[in-house]
């Protein structure tokens, strides 16, 4: 099936045209005519499919059907609620694109910048709006936005959003738009808190369930490495200094695994920007086009700031710290393999991840292959070094970032959290802020 064939008007047809759009991936196949048809639509597939077009086009469609003569005043029809800044920029880009020929006007909201410009933005009307919860509530709570005239809602991303804790914002939000409308709900995992929360906003959906492994998981290469923690470092910048790979996003754990990794690949001449939540949004978008641009050769960034890199022909996603949430894995390596494309995904696994890994191979078709040609083999007397359970007394000793902490921090710590042991005379010198024992009343 062609796009032609799914009777879009024709200003989307030439902007789909000139973007290189022929044929629908299977979630526009199946979404596009059920949302043209004004129905609620439960979607459910991969990172990668072109879930943001198989309800973009369709909302063009429709706003551009409807769309009021030029002298009235434009109103917010359509609003699409995500997780992410960066997601929220990709999905306004793909709206501006699909749309440029319709005359609709699209605006972005987001935190982590000054509200200006985007106020300025609203001043001048828009017909949909993209935005994330924490800025559109605050803009609501300031009158510059109303939710009165909203004839579709999107929510992209459900699972992250809800993994992110804004349930409350989005029921909020629900809470004030009117009640006959058009709901689409998309996610690219579908768990029982997901189907619960579709099922107290959708009206009589309908489920379009595209599988969520086996369209992106099996066009990409992908490889694991056991290796030590302390010696990834080594191994990352041994891989790198292999000129076949084009470009690389680098995921880790945590914000301070990210710096870290950003640190030595510079310091290795191995030129790399980080990407994480605790980075201005200015600095993080600017990290982003480096990177599409191939200014950037290497891009090393968390799992939620990754949920808006849309890059095309990302060449090689290396999991330097294992996700600790299996599903991760999938939106990790979803970043190459776009629309069907290959790539390679290799992924580093010490000795403390392996139970993440189980859960990976849990989920995905066959497990993660192990290369064999390892410059930093795990031997006997690298595993000796693992302690073999992660009791309690093990986690203090551990950084947040997975480091060991000396035997001083450990004590450092223990004091800052319980206080110095006081000996006898320390106690019968110490101060006394409560009642005076000897006091008689």
């Amino acid at each position: 099936m062609s796009f032609e064939k799914l009777n879009l008007i024709k200003p989307l047809q030439k902007a789909l045209d000139e973007e290189g759009y022929t044929i629908p991936t299977p979630i526009q196949q199946q979404a596009i005519p059920l949302i043209l048809e004004r129905k609620d639509v439960l979607g459910c597939a991969q990172t990668g499919t072109g879930k943001t077009a198989a309800y973009a086009v369709p909302i063009l469609q429709i706003l551009y059907e409807e769309k009021l003569s030029g002298n009235e005043k434009r109103t917010i029809s359509s609003l699409v609620l995500t997780p992410t800044r960066e997601l929220a920029v990709q999905i306004n880009e793909s709206f501006s694109s699909y749309g440029k020929y319709t005359g609709l006007r699209n605006v972005v909201v987001y935190g982590g910048v000054p509200q200006q410009r985007q106020t300025d933005k609203l001043r001048k009307g828009a017909d949909i709006l993209i935005a994330t919860p924490g800025r559109l509530l605050d803009l609501m709570n300031q009158k510059y936005i109303s939710l009165q005239h909203i004839k579709i809602l999107v929510l992209d991303e459900s699972d992250r959003m809800l993994d992110m804790g804004f349930i409350n914002d989005i029921k909020k939000i629900i809470a004030v738009l009117p009640g006959k409308r058009q709901t689409l709900f998309f996610s690219a995992t579908m768990p029982s808190s997901i189907i619960k929360l579709a099922g107290s906003i959708l009206s009589n959906p309908v489920r379009v369930d595209i599988s969520p492994e086996k369209p992106t998981v099996d066009a990409i290469k992908q490889g694991l490495y056991y290796v030590a923690k302390h010696n990834k470092k080594d191994l990352l910048i041994h891989l790198l200094q292999d000129k076949s790979i084009d470009s690389a996003l680098v995921f880790t754990r945590t914000k301070h695994g990210a710096d870290k990794v950003e640190r030595f690949l510079n310091s290795a001449k191995i030129y790399a920007e980080a990407i994480h939540g605790n980075k201005s949004q200015n600095s993080r978008q600017r990290a982003l086009n480096n990177f599409k641009a191939k200014k950037t050769r290497v891009l090393v960034a968390t799992d939620i700031a990754a949920r808006g890199i849309d890059v095309e022909e990302l060449s090689h996603v290396i999991n330097y710290e294992m996700p600790d949430q299996s599903e991760n894995y999938i939106h990790r390596i979803g970043r190459t393999g776009r629309a069907g494309l290959g790539g390679v995904a290799i992924s580093f696994c010490d000795a403390e991840e392996k139970l993440f890994l189980r859960d990976i191979n849990k989920i995905i078709p066959k497990p993660i292959p192990v290369i064999q040609d390892n410059p930093f083999p795990v031997d006997e007397k690298t595993a000796g070094n693992y302690p073999k359970s992660t009791d309690e007394s093990h986690t203090r000793k551990v950084r947040s970032s997975g480091e060991y902490r000396s035997s001083g921090e450990a004590k450092k710590n223990n004091n800052r959290w319980f206080g110095r042991k006081r000996n006898k005379d320390n106690q019968s010198k110490s101060k006394s802020y409560g009642r005076d024992k000897t006091r008689t009343n």
